[in-house]
């Protein structure tokens, strides 16, 4: 077998955007772009179609978009832990591709649930595609550190963050656009998603193979106690575990926003759908930025100081963006030509963009952190426990959310607070972990 390292088939370049015509990323690039904009596109299909096309007396219209997202959610919660412990039994390439292979089978029981309409199918597929996630999530981020030079991981963790985002818009607008063809968009979003699937797999078979990192450790099936072993594990590493205290609050804060966008721009912008699609634009847009800006901010290496940067931008344009939306005259629901047109938008709009931008300047570095702190074959089973804290933090993010909109705080409210929560929280995993501040001191200096 030929190793990964092995300069007979790859090519060692610092730039990131070189590494796309490599084997040892390109090939991962790819089926990491279309799981994601699979998730995408089938779960905001779905949506669309409950809430504008299929009356379910069951599913009430309501409730259609939180019980998607449950059950989406619900695998990182359950399966988490077992999925790191896959990783590290089965080599990380062979993981993917088996789990490619379930996602063309999920997504041609998706097919017959959008041409029969039938909502079970689909929520039994929709549980199906979040455990899919659940499994390639630490395959994949253990797969980086093992192709990739340590110099080379930030551009790789920004390139993949890059990638992700993009991949989510493009599915979401996919979604969107297929389900509405008249007469035709059920059978275009079944299509579509199995042919995404399919070419998912095949990019899979190109990856190089490797080892298994612990092949004779034994699986523990209970998802409880291994859910706690992993969390133990997690946090016998004083700086790994503050890092991932730090990514989960990324989730934290992006959902908060990702949540309010169709509400923010109806009711406090007064824009219709397209305008809602233009946030999404821009947020995405600007996470891809800021992630692929990491490389050339943290000068060849792996640096811990551009996540107090991320974090300060990401305070101040959250409350930007409270101060911005404040002043607005009320006016008639309006498309995104008029919304563009007015000058008084231009604030919001670079305000999101910035507030992402430097949300990924501060979620990268720490991605790429845990992957050089952590032992080699223990990365899956943290990215598991990540995954996790991830999830928990979201789903709160959502209860929280929803609790001040039933306290009567507008939708910049939140935004407005969750930018304070922001700096509170941020400054006290810096504080737990010194280690990000002295290094943004010294990047700072230029050291």
């Amino acid at each position: 077998m030929t190793s990964p390292n092995d300069d007979s088939f790859i090519q060692r370049e610092a730039n990131q955007f070189a590494l796309l015509n490599q084997r040892r990323f390109g090939p991962f690039f790819w089926t990491q772009f279309c799981g994601a904009a699979n998730d995408n596109l089938f779960k905001f299909a779905f949506t669309v179609m409950v809430t504008y096309q299929l009356s379910v007396s069951w599913l009430p219209v309501s409730l259609a978009g939180l019980v998607i997202g449950a059950l989406f959610i619900l695998p990182y919660l359950l399966f988490s832990a077992t999925s790191g412990q896959l990783a590290e039994k089965y080599s990380d390439t062979t993981i993917m591709r088996w789990v490619k292979n379930c996602e063309i089978a999920i997504m041609l029981l998706a097919a017959v649930g959008f041409m029969t309409q039938q909502a079970a199918v689909l929520l039994a597929c929709t549980f199906l595609m979040g455990l899919h996630s659940t499994v390639f999530g630490p395959a994949k981020y253990s797969y980086l550190p093992r192709v990739l030079d340590e110099h080379e991981l930030t551009g790789g963790n920004g390139m993949t963050e890059m990638g992700t985002f993009v991949a989510i818009l493009l599915g979401n607008v996919a979604g969107g656009l297929l389900v509405a063809i008249p007469d035709i968009g059920h059978a275009s979003v079944a299509v579509a998603c199995v042919a995404v699937a399919v070419f998912g797999r095949w990019m899979s078979g190109r990856m190089p193979a490797l080892t298994a990192t612990h092949a004779d450790e034994p699986i523990n099936w209970n998802p409880i106690t291994e859910t706690m072993r992993n969390l133990r594990l997690a946090r016998a590493n004083a700086k790994v575990f503050q890092t991932l205290l730090g990514i989960s609050w990324m989730w934290f804060f992006g959902a908060v926003f990702l949540s309010q966008f169709p509400s923010f721009a109806k009711e406090v912008l007064h824009g219709d759908a397209q305008v809602a699609s233009l946030l999404l634009v821009l947020f995405s847009v600007g996470i891809g930025a800021g992630s692929l800006l990491c490389e050339y901010l943290s000068r060849g290496r792996v640096e811990m100081g551009l996540s107090p940067l991320g974090a300060i931008g990401m305070a101040l344009f959250a409350v930007d963006l409270y101060v911005a939306a404040g002043d607005l005259p009320v006016s008639e629901l309006m498309g995104i030509s008029a919304f563009v047109a007015q000058s008084a938008h231009w604030r919001i709009m670079a305000d999101l963009l910035l507030l992402s931008l430097f949300t990924g300047i501060y979620s990268v570095p720490m991605y790429a952190l845990i992957q050089i702190e952590s032992k080699a074959h223990e990365v899956a089973r943290i990215i598991a426990a990540n995954n996790i804290i991830n999830a928990i933090f979201m789903i709160a993010s959502s209860l929280i959310a929803g609790a001040m909109l039933s306290a009567g705080l507008s939708i910049p409210d939140i935004f407005l607070w969750t930018g304070v929560a922001n700096a509170a929280v941020t400054l006290a995993i810096f504080m737990a972990e010194p280690s990000y501040l002295h290094r943004f001191a010294a990047w700072l200096r230029g050291v």
